[in-house]
């Protein structure tokens, strides 16, 4: 392992499970010191913090509620504390809900873009006072395929995921001129305990043959694209919503 003392520090916030989880373990164990945040689930998130600590990696547990811009702003402050300015950030945390649009409640309209899209802003605007002085750092915001195309049902979880595709559009070309680069990876249908939990095994099987590659998608296979997109190969890559979705998408 290369010294880790070399690398940046990353955020990963909703780092407990899923794609988060899949996401921290891809760079700690390529040497980078990695914050796992949560904000419920702290069982999970120590267990993870624990397996990747006996495998030799540099972890640190933050719970935070994204929602509050203060917690945001203490959490980023504690972990420049601890280890430094954060230069990488994975904006991860999510909820999802299945609902008919006119059975939707005005809280969960409004917590599905606190938890997206505030939770979003409010990580990205505190990590990047450090990026645009140094003239480095990496932002990738996770979206959905469902951004992109919409999905039946889930219309303030798409409208949501619309909006990080474009804020992460127009803040790419706010901060390129300072070395920062903003990206959104917009994953499929992937085996995460969230969508094995709103979708029942029939439906998880149609939408694998409605997929061109015949094939769900794992955890691991976002958090390889988004892992990449923070890396030197890709200094050259911003503003841009890349699908990893199997093909549903093109």
């Amino acid at each position: 392992m290369e010294q880790q003392t070399q690398k940046d520090v990353v955020l990963i916030t909703g780092a407990s499970g899923g794609i988060g989880q899949a996401t921290a373990q891809r760079f700690a164990l390529a040497g980078y010191p990695v914050v796992l945040h949560y904000h419920n689930n702290e069982q999970k998130a120590m267990c993870t913090a624990q397996q990747l600590e006996a495998q030799g990696c540099r972890v640190l547990l933050e719970r935070a509620d994204l929602r509050d811009s203060r917690q945001v702003e203490a959490m980023v402050q504690r972990i420049a504390e601890y280890w430094g300015p954060v230069e990488i950030l994975v904006n991860n945390a999510g909820i999802a809900q299945q609902k008919l649009f006119t059975d939707i409640t005005d809280e969960e309209w409004r917590d599905m873009f606190a938890v997206h899209v505030d939770g979003a802003f409010y990580c990205a605007r505190a990590v990047l006072p450090s990026m645009i002085h140094r003239r480095a750092g990496c932002i990738v915001n996770i979206s959905s395929m469902w951004g992109q195309t919409g999905g039946s049902c889930e219309v303030h979880y798409s409208a949501a995921k619309g909006a990080l595709q474009a804020m992460t559009k127009a803040l790419a070309k706010e901060v390129g001129p300072s070395g920062v680069r903003v990206n959104c990876v917009a994953p499929g249908v992937i085996l995460t305990e969230m969508n094995t939990a709103m979708f029942d095994g029939e439906t998880l099987d149609d939408l694998r043959k409605e997929t061109p590659l015949e094939q769900l998608g794992m955890p691991q296979d976002v958090a390889n694209m988004i892992y990449f997109l923070c890396t030197a190969e890709a200094a050259y890559i911003t503003g841009q919503v890349i699908g990893v979705n199997g093909g549903m998408v093109i």
